[in-house]
């Protein structure tokens, strides 16, 4: 069982309650636009799956451990600030999310499997394919 080391906010917990533990989506426009007489604009959904605690790789269970423990990472890019750049993870302010490399066994450099961590307790993601997707990692299965 991991040691919460984020504060889960209030807001948080109430978007949990409605949105429910399974997903988080978020919509961010998308310009359509080419002129100041054009008014339509579409919205790139994007959502985030989940993954069962018990389901990761066994060098993701590593990898948690060492963010509880706050280190020492085995490479310097682990715990720099994530900049949703892809915008699959929900938006949020620059700092909030951080990422760390999981490692993959046969894999010449750091290959491409992460845990991203957000603020809130528990609000740890995982991605195998180096930001194209992620998923929620449920601590409860």
């Amino acid at each position: 069982m991991r040691t919460p080391t984020r504060i889960l906010s209030v807001s948080a917990l109430a978007a949990a309650l409605f949105v429910g533990p399974v997903a988080a989506a978020s919509a961010a426009p998308a310009p359509t636009h080419t002129g100041p007489a054009a008014t339509a604009v579409t919205y790139r959904i994007t959502a985030v799956g989940d993954i069962c605690h018990s389901d990761l790789p066994a060098e993701a269970y590593d990898t948690l451990d060492l963010i509880d423990q706050g280190g020492p990472f085995p490479y310097p890019e682990d715990g720099q600030v994530f900049q949703n750049r892809e915008g699959v993870l929900p938006q949020q302010s620059t700092g909030y999310y951080h990422e760390y490399t999981v490692e993959t066994p046969g894999s010449p450099d750091r290959g491409a499997r992460r845990i991203v961590t957000g603020e809130q307790t528990d609000e740890d993601y995982y991605t195998s394919d180096h930001y194209a997707t992620f998923d929620l990692i449920d601590f409860d299965c």
